[in-house]
């Protein structure tokens, strides 16, 4: 299993190359990072380069279309789409990822029709690049109210949703947050197959009622309540070996150093991962 980062959380990381070699300094190996930025103005071949020379790879990237809004909205991302995959495909990076609301001002029913007709249609052209595209159930109580209609916010909703797209390369963003605001336990990543994961992010909860984990209210990996030895255990049992990348959304922007919670975040992988029996 990777050590992977995410932007999120990390305050001023400075562009993408200062990014990776941050991640690199810290001993982190791979990065979730918008690819077409990375490749703006150095290319492909520069692109990477630099991840090569910092002993790095891509974990994921996002889904770069709007799937949630009009058809007029979705097709016009598309260009884009392809243009990412084709990159993502010359950088060796396997996965991107979209989340997907627990409720939604749509009508549910045609909401989740047009969604899984245009996330299938995504997850065939990423197929044509060698992609998995992970969906990401979100999990806090206050967003299950937050629009007009309720959605699907659990696990086994979500791999409904995949079975239903029946495309092979689809499978789960799994986030330890969602996952801990969902009630779960580690039963339920161990009946899972390494395979169905495409993603994994981590981070923490505070210390509050779990109803009251607001989605920004997240603390660095390993410094909150979530059982994360448990949660990385039993994703070690799956067989899963891609990127656990950290992704810290809070309410305001973080006022230490950078470096600061770099080397915190470290200290808490080091500690975790020992714990769980993952080199």
């Amino acid at each position: 299993m990777l050590r992977g980062l995410t932007r999120a959380g990390l305050g001023n990381v400075g562009s993408a190359e200062q990014f990776i070699a941050l991640a690199s300094k810290y001993g982190f190996q791979s990065v979730d990072i918008d690819v077409a930025g990375l490749v703006d103005g150095r290319g492909v071949d520069g692109a990477a380069e630099l991840l090569r020379s910092h002993g790095l790879v891509i974990g994921s990237i996002g889904l770069p279309v709007q799937w949630r809004t009009t058809e007029e909205e979705f097709r016009s991302g598309l260009p884009t789409l392809m243009k990412n995959a084709a990159l993502a495909q010359q950088l060796g990076c396997t996965s991107s990822t979209t989340y997907i609301l627990p409720s939604t001002d749509e009508p549910a029913a045609p909401f989740m029709a047009a969604a899984i007709r245009r996330l299938r249609l995504c997850a065939q052209i990423y197929g044509a690049y060698g992609i998995r595209l992970g969906l990401e159930f979100v999990g806090p109580h206050h967003l299950r109210t937050r629009w007009k209609n309720p959605f699907i916010w659990t696990m086994a909703d979500t791999l409904d949703m995949i079975e239903a797209i029946g495309e092979p390369n689809v499978g789960l963003l799994l986030d330890c947050y969602h996952w801990y605001t969902n009630g779960l336990g580690t039963e339920h990543i161990t009946r899972l197959r390494a395979e169905q994961i495409v993603h994994v992010h981590l981070n923490d909860a505070p210390n509050v009622p779990v109803h009251e984990a607001l989605d920004n209210g997240r603390l660095l990996t390993g410094e909150g309540v979530i059982d994360l030895v448990g949660f990385l255990k039993a994703l070690k049992q799956t067989g899963y070996t891609g990127s656990a990348s950290q992704e810290v959304l809070t309410q305001q922007p973080p006022q230490e150093p950078a470096e600061e919670l770099l080397a915190r975040t470290k200290e808490q992988y080091d500690r975790l991962f020992a714990a769980a029996g993952i080199e």
